[in-house]
């Protein structure tokens, strides 16, 4: 069985993975969105599957609204003692654990390891009964980077000492060094961290007998010639326990596409790693566009954008950019989605977006409403999100409902209308778009309304650290009872039916 690369077209940034058994568990970043830190699961690392969420909400003040780039950076996940550890680094609030017997299930509220500013990509390591932790600065917090540091903690890391040590300073070979991942084999401990910035940088090995040092570097994984730039953070697994068959998984940066996860080969030569395809041993490797399965099994396991609203719970592939509030929708007939009271004038802060993640190159989304708009300033509508946006909406105005196409922007002013309808009077309304790869990392869409005779065609933009995200939302000026019924959200691959 071949696959092809990346095997993952969604964004989950920063993946960290491990295997227990015959199973591989994923975590990547969220940022700011809710539920928290995705767990994802495979039996081959190309054929992956959404579980769980470690955070239903992220418990420190202030995430009630929106606040973008914030939240869950890059995690990582271990098995130790017949626990599953998640160590979640929060760029404003510090380090913090969460811990699991069974990744499907609840996982433990967050507690903290170690409080501050500016730490970041955290990843533990045990030896005996100690266990000592890897991490990078963020340099918009901690005012540096480039650097990384390890601090001890105890086995069950409930406490972390109150002291670091910086093992590497990577600001001559290996700048921007960051999202370290720690292992061990044979005599070395080994820290895989990428290097050189997101779109254009490389993947570093350092080993060393001594946990703290003195580190040897070798780049074992950069762009060369290939089409995959970075390639970015990302980890290392085990397929035989500490044999000879190993693999990498890592992220490109796609722009509105977001952080796509490739899965590469691993070899080991003379006691270091090289990734990818290694056409000379003393040369870094480079990216693969496929391969053969690693684990010779296949499964029906997949990442389905579309839902019809039938059950009790939301798809996992749903988020919202804030904490959900009690009243926000509810699963009856549909998704029930509240006109919730937002004062502002731009959709760049509204917390009840529900929103995923762009799911394929070339796409169409269907999505059909009821509109139960009943107060003036209701309204409900469809959203392509980043930096910059723009949405189709059903707006309630003067006891009449009027079609919309509106745009903004994160940061900007209020949102700008850039058309209008004729008073619209059925009571259901399709929201449609087509989504077309042009370039690289270049998406555009258009936008249009089931049978209304007017579109508009707009770029996407990633948003603050993530790619853009498609939504669905309703919000009222005022204290409204009003509401949009969304009866499905049906999304199609269009790969083949579109030339690249």
């Amino acid at each position: 069985m071949n696959y092809t690369n990346p095997v993952l077209q969604f964004d989950f940034s920063d993946p960290d993975v491990i295997r227990v058994g015959g199973d591989f568990y994923m975590v990547a970043s969220s940022f700011n969105h809710v539920p928290g830190v995705p767990v994802l699961h495979s039996k081959n690392l190309v054929e992956w599957e959404i579980i769980n969420y470690v955070l239903p909400e992220i418990p420190f003040e202030g995430y009630g609204e929106v606040r973008h780039g914030c939240g869950a950076w890059a995690s990582s996940i271990r098995f130790h003692g017949g626990k599953y550890y998640c160590l979640i680094p929060f760029p404003d609030e510090g380090i913090y654990v969460s811990e699991t017997d069974d990744p499907r299930s609840e996982w433990s509220p967050l507690r903290p390891l170690v409080e501050g500013k500016g730490l970041e990509d955290p990843c533990p390591i045990w030896a005996g009964d100690r266990c000592f932790v890897v991490f990078a600065f963020a340099k918009s917090r901690a005012g540096v980077n480039s650097q990384l540091a390890v601090f001890e903690a105890d086995e069950n890391l409930t406490s972390a000492s109150g002291k670091f040590t910086v093992i590497y300073d990577g600001h001559n070979e290996n700048p921007k060094i960051e999202g370290p991942k720690f292992y061990r084999r044979g005599k070395y401990f080994y820290i895989l961290a990428p290097a050189g910035g997101v779109k254009t940088g490389w993947q570093v090995a350092l080993r060393s007998a001594n946990i703290y040092g003195p580190y040897e570097s070798k780049i074992i994984l950069m762009q060369g010639d290939t089409a995959v730039n970075g390639p970015h953070q990302g980890a290392l697994i085990d397929l035989d326990d500490g044999g000879e068959k190993w693999a990498f998984m890592h992220f490109q940066d796609m722009g509105a596409y977001g952080r796509v996860v490739h899965l590469q080969p691993a070899i080991w030569l003379d006691d270091w790693v090289v990734c990818g395809d290694v056409p000379d041993r003393l040369l870094p490797g480079y990216p693969v566009s496929g391969g053969e399965y690693p684990v010779d099994i296949q499964t029906n396991y997949k990442i389905d954008p579309s839902d019809e609203f039938e059950g009790d719970s939301l798809s996992p592939v749903w988020q919202t950019p804030a904490n959900r509030a009690p009243g926000w929708f509810e699963l009856k007939r549909g998704l029930k989605l509240a006109c919730a009271y937002y004062g502002g004038n731009t959709l760049a802060d509204v917390p009840q977006l529900f929103m995923q993640k762009i799911p394929y190159l070339n796409f169409s989304v269907k999505a059909k409403c009821r509109l139960n708009l009943v107060c003036d300033g209701d309204e409900t509508g469809f959203v392509v999100f980043g930096r910059e946006y723009a949405y189709v909406c059903v707006v309630r105005q003067d006891g009449q409902n009027f079609l919309e196409i509106r745009k903004g922007s994160i940061g900007g002013g209020a949102d700008e209308t850039l058309c209008r309808s004729q008073p619209y009077d059925d009571n259901y309304v399709t929201f449609q778009i087509s989504a077309k790869y042009e370039e690289k990392n270049r998406l555009s869409y258009k936008f249009t309304f089931g049978k209304v005779a007017f579109t508009h065609k707009f770029y996407a933009s990633p948003g603050v650290w993530t790619g853009a995200k498609i939504g669905i939302y309703a919000l009222s000026k005022t204290n409204s009872k009003g509401s949009g019924t969304f009866k499905f959200f049906r999304a199609v691959c269009t790969d083949k039916r579109v030339s690249k």
